[in-house]
């Protein structure tokens, strides 16, 4: 590596040595820590990067807060001190300049280091999209162009529709730079600093089937907006992949994995014993009861021991209801699977916590086909990459779609109840794909897409459902804590962002929303 200087901002990523207060005099200078001129390994900075792409508040489990799949109604809680409420009553949303911020420095780095179109500067420009998508989806307009540069310390909002389309332009620069990286080095896992060890063709594939996500984030607008070309992007991506590689499989996935010094969550958090103070989502088991879906034995514990065989023994609680009422009512709904979910403290035996995966890709590739995206593709088409996305998602809970499975069911407490022999035949003979009504044919992609993300990809379940109204959520309940028991649509802006840049807050949020900070009211990019 070059033994160049060049100008940062993440000392942080340097031991630096403390000193107490209390010392007196002159003190030698310190040779660990950083200064401006500081050169700073490119894989240290992605090492960062990749490690900070997993927000905790998106893990599974991951604490008595307020968690995405409460969101998405995976998972409702019936004793508040363990696994809190169930209530939508969102404030301000976190913030997502942490990964801005050295998506940056990554772009500074590699350019004196390795390059200005090497796959570090291709892997920087996407989590400078994936900053900006991750924090717009949740309030709206932000700043953007202005975001990170010294130059402006107020930086001015950029229209959603601007950050969509800047961030859909950063995406599709980098999938270009990896295109010459790809072909040269496809097997080559990038140098250090990747917790996820992807190799470069892997990276390429991942930020491809991001901006199929992000594209279909957009259905709403698709056709109001020619100059994002939403449509054309998605036919052109899936019609030469060749250039635009995407995921192939379940081994492609973005992984978090779980080691000794960072336990799977209920575990870190020491909720590992308190199973029985959480149920599994009605709108989760309506539908995989109603289909007979196999899964159900392996994502939950029957309601009674006696009847584990039976899909009628699988019932979700309704977050809706008052959180005093699933207090003493709990044990009429069903727990997670203890065995699977609370019995290692790594994870092994759960399904594997990814955030962006493909089956989900699948789906949205089904979902863009059956509106139409695809002109040269078919309903044909369209089922075949439903039928993949549930395979994967099989695979994911380690079922086979092709052969029937023996699947062990325990109790809440993880004690082994008995074994169950799924009928795959059927369950798969109840979801086929509608190749006749296209909007019968959507529901059905949504409610498997909804499944597939059962306890992992974040906030994404919940995303769908607040553009689709699919599946049904349960609203207007009193243990949702809002007015009406209505479900939010959007959080309010970071604190930081209101305190630090507030005159440019006031006018985004009058241009916005008529000057009011609501919940309720609906971003462009859902309206």
């Amino acid at each position: 590596m070059k033994n160049i200087t060049v100008k940062i901002i993440s000392a942080c990523l340097l031991l630096v040595l403390s000193v107490s207060s209390c010392q007196k005099g002159n003190l030698d200078a310190n040779p660990n820590a950083g200064n401006a001129n500081s050169v700073v390994p490119v894989s240290l900075i992605l090492n960062h990067l990749t490690a900070t792409l997993i927000r905790a508040d998106e893990m599974p489990f991951a604490s008595s807060e307020y968690i995405p799949y409460k969101g998405a109604q995976m998972q409702v809680s019936n004793y508040a001190k363990y696994w809190g409420t169930n209530e939508d009553t969102w404030s301000y949303s976190a913030h997502s300049y942490e990964i801005l911020k050295y998506a940056i420095q990554l772009e500074t780095q590699a350019q004196s280091q390795v390059g200005a179109n090497s796959k570090y500067a291709a892997v920087a420009k996407f989590f400078r999209a994936y900053s900006a998508i991750w924090l717009s989806q949740r309030v709206g307009d932000i700043p953007m162009t202005q975001a990170g540069d010294p130059n402006f310390l107020t930086p001015v909002f950029d229209t959603q529709k601007d950050v969509y389309k800047n961030s859909l332009k950063l995406l599709e620069d980098a999938n270009a730079i990896l295109n010459a990286t790809v072909a040269a080095q496809p097997g080559v896992i990038f140098d250090g600093g990747d917790i996820f060890g992807f190799t470069n063709l892997q990276w390429q594939k991942l930020i491809n089937t991001y901006r199929l996500r992000i594209l279909i984030s957009l259905s709403k607008r698709a056709d109001d907006t020619a100059d994002l070309g939403i449509k054309t992007q998605f036919a052109a991506i899936l019609t030469n992949t060749a250039t635009n590689p995407i995921m192939t499989a379940n081994s492609d996935n973005m992984v978090y994995k779980w080691v000794a010094s960072n336990l799977y969550p209920p575990f870190a958090t020491g909720n590992n014993s308190y199973n029985n103070f959480q149920n599994v989502g009605k709108p989760v088991l309506d539908i995989t009861t109603s289909t007979k879906d196999p899964r159900t034995f392996v994502i939950a514990s029957p309601v009674t021991a006696a009847g584990f065989a039976s899909f009628g023994s699988y019932i979700g609680a309704d977050p809706g209801t008052a959180l005093a009422t699933l207090q003493n009512t709990a044990a009429n709904y069903s727990t997670f699977n203890g065995a699977r979910y609370f019995t290692n403290n790594l994870g092994a035996t759960a399904e594997p916590f990814f955030l962006v995966g493909y089956p989900e890709m699948c789906f949205n590739i089904a979902e863009g086909i059956n509106r139409g995206w695809a002109p040269t593709l078919t309903v044909a088409d369209a089922k075949s990459w439903y039928d993949k996305g549930i395979a994967a998602s099989f695979a994911n809970f380690g079922l086979n779609v092709n052969a029937n499975s023996t699947v062990t069911v325990s109790d809440v407490g993880g004690k082994a109840l008995g074994t169950v022999t799924t009928d795959n035949p059927t369950f798969l003979a109840n979801v086929a794909y509608n190749v006749a009504d296209p909007s019968a044919a959507l529901a059905q992609i949504m409610q498997q897409k909804y499944i597939a993300f059962f306890m992992n990809s974040g906030w994404e379940a919940f995303m769908n459902h607040r553009r689709t109204g699919l599946p049904a959520f349960s609203e207007g309940g009193v243990g949702l804590g809002t007015v009406g028991g209505k479900i939010p649509h959007r959080w309010l802006y970071p604190l930081d962002e209101i305190n630090a840049n507030n005159a440019n807050y006031k006018a985004s949020i009058g241009t916005q929303y008529g000057g009011s900070e609501d919940v309720f009211k609906d971003m462009w990019l859902i309206k």
